[in-house]
């Protein structure tokens, strides 16, 4: 058995144009191996075909060509078995306005099959904090009630993979870190997470492996601490006792700022100068340091490092 809970091996995705538009190539036979019991965060500009991706393993897309595996089985040799692996939490809320929340887990659950005496409907109401909403109509839940339902939806069948799609999206901070308690504790207990965000500190605080894609082509998918060691640029924050008026000759070679009449903040690129030469350039201009630090790289600036790149080609991702 694999030790992967999805396998992508050159995914491609066309979408066929009209008679005055282009073919769009969503997917650019992209490879991808998330582990079992991970929390993986697949990010990437808008149009970067995050959601193609996630609606090919969710068979609501067909693929133009490579394959997809979920759980070891093959989304198109065996799609019963792929689809029972895995549950989606989609980005749009759509729900019956007449339905109540135990109605809406019982139905879906009948959906996938779970016998009436398997099914975890309350275990569900609870842990997403709706017991008390159970048997009121959805049209009179909150936005961010509505939201916990979905995840809930999602986890009817008990698939081991469970994808978030934006799950937070114009949500609250409150309820952010309440939907994130919840999909901890599924982590905890084994569950393999798959989030998108566009809340790039969520990924960076959450995930253990990102992949970044762009214009329809994986740019990275590393460990965090390996894809935020990427970054070029490293900014060295030194503060000095003597009042700073202009920048010390010493000093101009580098991309260098005053930032107040005690601070310095110089980037250096990592390929370039040393933390070494900077120090070296401080005491040529006779400075007397009485404090340094390191900016911490972070996801945003890979993220806009990579994205960047081929920002000024043609997108036709969806």
């Amino acid at each position: 058995m694999t030790q992967n809970a999805i396998e992508i091996k050159g995914l491609d995705k066309v979408y066929k144009g009209s008679k005055n538009a282009p073919d769009k190539h969503a997917l650019k036979s992209i490879d991808l191996n998330i582990k079992r019991g991970s929390m993986f965060g697949l990010l990437g500009p808008n149009g970067a075909g995050k959601s193609t991706t996630i609606n090919i393993l969710a068979g609501l897309v067909n693929k133009t060509g490579g394959s997809a595996s979920i759980w070891g089985f093959d989304i198109a040799e065996n799609p019963r078995n792929a689809k029972a692996s895995i549950g989606i939490v989609p980005q749009e809320l759509v729900f019956d306005a007449f339905f109540t929340p135990r109605e809406m887990l019982e139905v879906q659950a009948g959906m996938y099959g779970v016998a009436p005496e398997d099914r975890i409907t309350d275990e569900l109401l609870r842990a997403v904090r709706l017991e008390d909403k159970a048997n009121a109509y959805s049209r009179t839940l909150s936005g961010g009630m509505k939201r916990r339902l979905l995840i809930a939806k999602a986890m009817v069948h008990q698939p081991p993979i469970l994808v978030l799609d934006e799950p937070t999206a114009g949500v609250d901070i409150e309820l952010r870190q309440q939907l994130w308690e919840y999909v901890r504790e599924l982590h905890a207990k084994g569950t393999t997470i798959v989030l998108t965000t566009h809340y790039l500190e969520e990924a960076e605080e959450l995930c253990d492996e990102i992949a970044i894609i762009n214009h329809g082509e994986v740019v990275a998918c590393e460990p965090t601490p390996q894809l935020l060691s990427r970054i070029e640029e490293k900014e060295i924050l030194i503060t000095v006792s003597e009042s700073l008026t202009e920048m010390p000759k010493a000093l101009q070679d580098f991309h260098s700022e005053i930032k107040s009449d005690h601070l310095l903040a110089v980037k250096i690129s990592k390929e370039k100068y040393t933390v070494g030469e900077v120090l070296n350039a401080c005491s040529d201009a006779k400075l007397t340091i009485t404090d340094i630090s390191t900016a911490e790289s972070d996801l945003e600036d890979i993220f806009l490092q990579l994205t960047s790149s081929t920002a000024g080609s043609k997108s036709d991702a969806a």
